[in-house]
């Protein structure tokens, strides 16, 4: 529970899990991407997507699992896309561009399938979704540094 303004929220009831596993996953597809490259980052994207898929569909709602895949698989390759276009730029903005960017589509397609039309408060619980997704990726950032600048770069083969 959090106390804000003498009104008791269950924070709970307006954050998903994907608020605090997404930023992560971005972490890794964008890591992956920067190290390996786009292919690499893709079939991250796929194993994950059908994963994912999977893991919805025996533990959550059918329109749950719709909106869950279609928003992941959208984001992730929205993702991949904007940090491959921005990869040459300073080390911090394609991470950062492609994950706030990629975190918003995701945002508004899960919640809009998931929920538009239930009458539940859903675009209430899209923006804290939002905003715990962007602290996550801002206390990613440095961690992704780390990851690209430690990691042990591929050996290019002699010919």
């Amino acid at each position: 529970m959090l106390l804000i303004a003498g009104n008791n929220i269950n924070l709970a009831n307006i954050l998903t899990w994907g608020a605090f596993s997404y930023p992560i996953i971005f972490l890794v597809t964008d890591a992956t991407n920067r190290i390996h490259g786009v292919k690499s980052a893709r079939i991250i994207v796929y194993i994950g997507f059908i994963t994912g898929v999977i893991l919805s569909l025996i533990f959550a709602d059918k329109r749950i699992a719709l909106a869950s895949g279609t928003a992941f698989l959208i984001s992730q390759m929205l993702d991949i896309f904007l940090f491959d276009k921005l990869r040459n730029a300073s080390w911090w903005k394609a991470p950062v561009i492609s994950s706030f960017t990629a975190s918003f589509i995701d945002t508004i397609i899960f919640f809009s399938l998931a929920f538009a039309g239930t009458g539940w408060p859903w675009v209430n619980w899209a923006l804290g979704d939002f905003t715990a997704k962007l602290i996550m990726i801002a206390i990613l950032l440095y961690p992704f540094k780390l990851l690209v600048t430690f990691y042990p770069k591929p050996s290019k083969a002699t010919p």
